[in-house]
Formats: structure tokens, sequence, C-alpha cells
């Protein structure tokens, strides 16, 4: 790309036919009208650098912004003449719509520079092997531009920018209408989700899953892993699609082909790709592109199995120092799903300390609050022996950026002889226990019901002794309902 775009700048000046002295009267035009127009100045001073000029214009392009700087002001064309021997012309009777022009042409210009610069200065690191040194030199000088967006009126188009906001960026649910609804509504492209769980939690499971559940959907996903084999992934997923136990699967490999296949007829795309771990995000682009350059198929969603086994692309950390490691890899990952606008998806291990624990928080994170703070959604996958036995698996919402869903739980069914994990009626056990306790408060409130017929509850020859033994017995009854009560709520 860098190639392409110094040769076509090359090809320009040839089209237009523009000699050396002509381009050099050109860096002098440029000078005379940022002279003659202090605002132009402004707006284009985030990229003027006086080392893109010839020899003969750097030192008039040295004090004019040197000056700028210091006393806030630009000097006139007089005090640059006399300073530095340049000849340059007052600019102040040119038509002020012409600077338009003026500032396409200087964005371009410094454009062109910069990456000529950096092509030079890559010689040395090519030599070295220091590709991704080159790479992120050459990709900053073909982003040189002015700053032209001003970004969003906040009060201009309220309808308008929340409409555009559910059409082109809208939340994409996961499947789980639960997990769905603490959330908002689910994923938003360009943002990085991470699960973290602890060794056999069930993070490979939970990643296999969504993409499941975005396909169906008619999504096309790609899972990319770095510790399970391509065919291995497949297996699970094959068990997943077609509800076939996994011990079933090559027994009925004719009906396994047949509903894989009568699913692909209407799903989206689902590609598994294995990598060997200390991949980086670059790899990853460069994967998808291919990807999608061959098949002609735009990915909705990308699963990477998982951040900790990556490596940054060129910062030279040691990969004992966590910390520093995810943080660089992190941000990294969501700088391209935000690039590629996808929905993206990976996951993380828990240290040691969450062994033990059945609340997760940002400590039990392997490697601190570099990804956290990153992340724009994290979620801890608990799971007990109980809970498995039970077909269960917890989420806990540990950051959410688009919603208050932090510190909330909600449980997921899971079928351990297929893999699939499925919604849960919300608060299913809540549901039933507050069927049974209001069952018995309507018995507690027709028993604790104050007679008004108070003289056949007493008998006057022995006080209120009939009415005592008669609370006596309601307030056993009392006593057995509520600990019926208790009985149900430990179960």
């Amino acid at each position: 790309d860098a190639l392409v775009e110094s040769q076509t700048y090359n090809a320009e000046l040839i089209n237009l036919d523009l000699s050396q002295e002509e381009e050099k009267d050109l860096q002098k035009l440029f000078l005379e009208m940022f002279l003659a127009d202090a605002e132009s100045f402004v707006r284009a001073q985030n990229i003027f650098k006086y080392s893109h000029y010839d020899a003969h214009l750097r030192e008039a392009a040295k004090f004019i912004y040197e000056y700028a700087n210091e006393y806030k002001t630009l000097p006139d064309v007089e005090m640059v003449n006399a300073k530095t021997g340049a000849d340059l012309q007052s600019a102040a009777d040119i038509d002020p719509k012409h600077f338009d022009w003026f500032l396409d042409e200087y964005e371009r210009f410094a454009r062109h520079k910069s990456l000529e610069s950096a092509i030079l200065a890559s010689a040395d690191m090519l030599e070295k092997g220091e590709y991704g040194s080159v790479e992120e030199k050459i990709k900053k000088a073909v982003q040189i531009g002015l700053t032209k967006d001003m970004g969003l009126d906040y009060f201009e188009d309220p309808k308008g920018r929340l409409q555009a906001l559910k059409d082109n960026n809208g939340t994409v649910p996961t499947g789980w209408k639960n997990f769905d609804k603490k959330l908002f509504g689910g994923f938003n492209r360009g943002e990085l989700n991470i699960f973290a769980g602890g060794s056999g939690a069930g993070k490979s499971l939970f990643l296999a899953n969504m993409g499941c559940n975005w396909v169906l959907n008619g999504m096309n996903v790609a899972y990319i892993t770095f510790e399970l084999s391509e065919p291995l992934v497949s297996m699970r997923i094959d068990s997943m699609l077609t509800d076939i136990p996994t011990k079933e699967i090559f027994k009925d490999l004719d009906g396994v082909e047949m509903k894989v296949k009568l699913l692909g007829k209407k799903a989206g795309k689902f590609q598994i790709k294995y990598m060997p771990s200390g991949k980086t995000a670059n790899d990853l682009r460069s994967y998808i592109k291919e990807y999608e350059i061959k098949t002609g198929t735009k990915l909705d969603v990308i699963l990477v199995d998982y951040l900790d086994l990556m490596m940054p692309i060129n910062k030279k950390v040691s990969p004992s120092d966590l910390f520093v490691k995810d943080k660089f890899v992190s941000e990294e990952l969501r700088n391209l799903a935000m690039e590629l606008n996808v929905i993206f998806v990976t996951a993380s291990q828990l240290n040691r300390g969450a062994v033990e624990e059945i609340e997760f928080d940002h400590s039990h994170i392997a490697g601190g609050l570099s990804k956290i703070q990153t992340a724009d959604n994290v979620f801890g996958i608990f799971t007990s022996r109980a809970m498995k036995e039970r077909g269960r698996y917890q989420i806990q919402f540990m950051k959410t950026r688009s919603s208050s869903g932090v510190g909330q739980k909600i449980d997921l069914e899971f079928d351990i002889d297929t893999l699939r994990i499925r919604d849960l009626a919300e608060d299913q056990e809540y549901q039933q226990f507050k069927k049974q306790s209001s069952t018995i408060y309507d018995s507690l409130k027709q028993k604790s019901k104050v007679s008004t017929n108070k003289p056949k509850d007493i008998d006057p020859t022995k006080g209120d002794t009939v009415g005592k033994v008669k609370a006596t017995v309601e307030g056993g009854k009392l006593r057995q309902l509520l600990n019926e009560l208790h009985s149900d709520e430990e179960q």
C-alpha cells in the first residue's frame, strides 16, 4: 500500500508535468498562503513539518513554525525574507475561496512527504527484520491528514442520530434472552467482549455456543482457536447444532452429515481456523482480509480462543510481564474490532485466586486490570460440580460499558451431552419458590383473621382460657408453616 501510494504521488507529478522547479514553486506558494491566512496555518499546524520542504525553503518554514509557537502569531513576509533570505511574496490578494483548495493540496503534500520519509527510514529496519516497526511507521504516514470531521452536534437531530445508531450499530442479540436483557439488547460491533473463566470452566464452549447462535441467525462467523484443533472444534459444533450427543456422533455419520448440510443451506458462514499460539492482531487481520477476498464473504463475528495466548504486534515485552503484554494485545484487538466493524468475542484465564471463590472481581483476572480497562464487557464464568450435575452455568457481569448490569448474575442451562448452552427461564427456581410462598402466605392470612364473635370464643366461667388455648394452637400451626417455608428456602 505504501509503495502504491508513493507511486501514485510520483505519477501525479508526472501527469501534472511538474518539474523540480515547479515543485519548489508549489512549496513556496504553500508558505505564502500560510502567511496570508493565520486560520489556515492553525488548521494545518498538526501536520506542518519544516523537514518536508526543500533545502532552500526549509529555513523559512522552520522560522515560521518556531515564530508562531513562541509568539502565537505569524510573522510578516518581510520578516521571513529578512531572517532567512527566502524570496516569498505576499498572498494577501488571493481570493479566500482558493484556501479550501490550498488545504486539500497541502494535506496531500504532507502525507506524501511523510510517506517518503517513512519508506527511506524503513530500509535499516527491514534489514534487521523489524517488520512490525516498518508497518507502524508506514501506517502513521498514510493516516496523516487534517481534522475535517467536527464531530456530532448533539442538539441538531436527536431522532436522526438515534435512528442511525439503531440501524447501523445497533446491538446484536447473543441468543440468550436473559443475558441480552442485562446488556440492553446484546453486543455492539467494534467492541471487545471477554469471557473469563478458570481452567476447564468452559471458555471454549461459550465461544462455540455463541458462534452457533449467531450462525443460525444468518451471520458470518470466524472461530479462531490457538488451543484446540479444527476437527475437534468442528465435532463439538456438530453436536451443538444437531442435538446429537458427542458420544453418539461417530455412530451416525450419515445422519450428522445430513443435518449439518441442511442447516448450512439456511445459516451463515462458519469458518474455523487453528493458529499456533504467539500470533498477533496483525496475523488475525491478514487472515481475515485473505478470507474475505478469496470467499467474497464479509465477516460479522470473530471469536478468538483465546486472548492470553496472543502476543503484541511490535512491542518488546517479556511474556512473563502479563500486565503489559495483555494491555497491548487487548488494545490491538479492540482496534481491530473497530477497524473491521465486527462483533468481537474472546476469552481470558482467571488466576489461582479465583479457584475457591464463588464470586469474581477484577483481582481474579490473570494479568490484572489491563484487559478489563480496555474491554467493553467482561463476564465471569462460574460453575461447580453440583451445578454441572444440575446442568447449570452462571454468568457474572464484571464490567459492562453500555449497560447497568455490573454485579448481576444470570443462570444458563447446559446440556452435558450435546454441550449446548441455552437460555434459562429467568429466576426459574425463584418463581417456583415464590409460588409456594404465596400459597403459604395466603394460608396464613386466612388463619390469622380476627373473629368478631368474641362471646363464642370466651367461656365466662374460665375467663379467656379458651382464647389462649386457641391462640396456642394457631401459633403452633404458624410455626409449622414457617418451618416448612424455611425448609423450602434451604432446598
